[in-house]
């Protein structure tokens, strides 16, 4: 972290100062921008407490993936109500934006 001094001694400071830190072992990270996507996977995540709050440092190899504008489980409940296919579906709720609702009665038209 900083040059010259013993990692150990770091965290004695830290632990002196109410900050702590923890490595988690995240497989995937996903930011959700409304638009997109950031993905990084196989990720470096470490927790830092401090002051009451809590923060996360994520490092690793980010790629971009266009956001579904809509849930799985919004997929699932379209199918059952309409007994299409998955890509039926899917195409009904994309043209839909989204729109439950909507999809099922396009597809039951």
């Amino acid at each position: 972290m900083f040059g010259g001094i013993n990692p150990s001694k770091m965290q004695g400071m830290m632990k002196k100062m109410g900050i702590s830190q923890e490595d988690l072992n995240a497989k995937r990270v996903i930011f959700e921008l409304g638009d997109k996507n950031l993905v990084i996977e196989n990720p470096s995540v470490i927790k830092i407490k401090m002051q009451g709050q809590e923060s996360y440092q994520v490092t690793g190899e980010v790629t971009e993936e266009e956001a579904e504008i809509f849930l799985e489980e919004d997929l699932r409940l379209v199918i059952e109500k309409t007994n299409k296919s998955e890509e039926e579906a899917r195409a009904a709720l994309e043209e839909s934006d989204g729109d439950i609702a909507e999809a099922i009665i396009k597809l039951k038209e």
